[in-house]
């Protein structure tokens, strides 16, 4: 499935924000890394919460369905490991 923005091809998901927004977002703030550790990771969330506050509607959602969707896949594979 190809992800076409103002005729413009996204091949990546930093790609599809900027086309769809304007500016680049850094993704891995709002989804986070796999080694990060507890801390880093409270850490990460409590700067993203406040950019959170400082983006447009549609850049804030965009950038919340990250964090959630990176949740999702945390607990995802958790539970495939236990």
């Amino acid at each position: 499935m190809k992800l076409i923005v103002a005729g413009q091809e996204a091949l990546t998901p930093d790609e599809f924000a900027e086309l769809a927004f304007g500016f680049g977002l850094d993704a891995e703030l709002f989804t986070g890394t796999e080694d990060e550790t507890a801390d880093d990771r409270r850490a990460r969330l409590d700067v993203a919460r406040e950019i959170l506050r400082d983006l447009d509607p549609p850049a804030a959602r965009f950038a919340s369905a990250l964090m959630r969707t990176a949740e999702r896949r945390r607990v995802q594979a958790w539970k495939v490991a236990a």
